[in-house]
């Protein structure tokens, strides 16, 4: 199943973007749902059609859902307590009821990633379109599969389940209990579920489509959203320049004066606009026209709403997505006595770049987003020789550690 992702800067018409993508691709045939994590249904009032808890049908071939983070939330913590029942009776904790309960902060988007992966796990749709928070909320949201499965494997490392049949006899030695089967069990399934999102948001067929305001804001945003996309691994396949204004003529809309502005004034205004708007456009067409395709969306002159509105968005159509990124390693061991990983960071500052080495992990910070990735097996046998940042790329010099590199090689 293709799959996009949409995201972007904050007010910068997300939303619109994914309904008119979704719009148009179920005109055209395609079983297409939308999915979105927002509380209030702003999906709905664009589309014209209320969205829900359950998935609905808001046009032929067009499902929408919001999923609801309050119930979901309620389940899990009541399931849970029923699981810890005996932990809980232990330190006298009081039990909760599931009237009292309401979502805590981030409910809604583990609702959204748990609706992804049943819908990626489904028969069902040919096109999913997510709308996502804005980019830094999104990046952090997409990297919470992979954290968390990193977290469990440290806390309740699988092997120790090996031991299930001593833990009675290590409890009695050490004098206190041990994890209870339960605790391995629930592990267990949080990993699988974990590990079934992951695998939709790092698919082949999954891209992530950027949404800006042509502008210096904008700008400042498509390139901190590209670096933080690219430490994911993320393939972005385009940048939609949303809003842009027409040209300043006596026929075009922004034209007009408003009653309180003389017409000189407000040409001179729309003039202005349209001209750091262009100067925008031009800029990510140099950096960014050879990475994504940059596509541009008119101002309609009014918030879009409805089906005719939607429809005058020329939003790029699903297509193929791009190839996989790659983040190689290149032999130059026999000219230069190192390896060189090459991991592709675009738009990264190398003021903002940090790199720390932990055992068999390597910790890669580009200013406000931070991965960390396990080495390739060969450079587990080396040691961090140096790095260096060009061209958008950051190569990551490493030199084998005699004590671990296999002899003769």
């Amino acid at each position: 199943m293709r799959t996009i992702l949409i995201t972007g800067s904050g007010g910068s018409g997300r939303t619109t973007v994914a309904a008119a993508t979704a719009l148009q691709a179920s005109r055209q045939g395609t079983r297409t749902l939308v999915l979105t994590a927002d509380r209030t249904d702003t999906l709905g009032a664009i589309l014209g059609t209320p969205t829900g808890a359950t998935p609905t049908e808001a046009a032929p071939h067009l499902t929408t859902w919001r999923p609801d983070a309050t119930e979901a939330f309620r389940t899990d913590l009541l399931a849970f307590q029923d699981r810890a029942t005996t932990a809980l009776d232990l330190l006298g904790a009081a039990r909760l009821d599931g009237e009292e309960l309401t979502p805590l902060p981030g409910a809604e988007e583990l609702a959204l990633l748990r609706a992804l992966r049943d819908a990626a796990t489904a028969d069902t749709y040919d096109l999913l379109v997510v709308d996502l928070p804005p980019t830094p909320q999104a990046l952090a949201l997409l990297a919470l599969p992979e954290q968390l499965r990193r977290y469990l494997r440290r806390l309740l490392p699988a092997e120790r389940q090996a031991a299930r049949a001593l833990r009675p006899v290590l409890g009695r030695l050490a004098g206190v209990p041990m994890p209870s089967e339960w605790l391995y069990e629930t592990a267990a399934r949080w990993d699988v579920e974990l590990a079934a999102v992951q695998l939709a948001v790092e698919d082949a067929a999954t891209t992530v489509r950027l949404v800006a305001e042509p502008g210096p804001a904008g700008t400042d945003a498509v390139r901190a959203a590209a670096t933080g996309l690219a430490l994911r691994g993320l393939r972005t396949d385009a940048l939609v320049a949303n809003r842009v204004l027409p040209d300043a003529s006596p026929d075009t809309w922004l034209s007009r004066p408003s009653p309180d502005h003389h017409p000189s004034s407000s040409f001179a205004l729309h003039w202005s606009l349209a001209a750091q708007q262009r100067k925008a456009l031009d800029e990510w067409r140099d950096e960014w026209g050879r990475t994504f395709d940059v596509r541009e969306l008119p101002h309609l002159g009014r918030d879009p709403r409805g089906a005719e509105d939607l429809a005058a968005l020329p939003v790029p159509a699903p297509g193929d997505a791009p190839g996989p990124v790659e983040w190689p390693v290149a032999d130059r061991l026999a000219d230069d006595g190192v390896l060189v990983w090459h991991i592709p960071l675009p738009g990264a500052i190398r003021e903002e770049l940090d790199l720390v080495r932990r055992g068999d992990e390597l910790v890669v910070t580009a200013g406000q987003f931070r991965r960390i990735v396990p080495l390739p097996s060969a450079l587990r046998r080396c040691t961090v020789d140096g790095a260096s940042l060009r061209d958008g790329e950051l190569a990551v010099r490493f030199a084998p550690d005699p004590d671990l590199w296999p002899r003769g090689k």
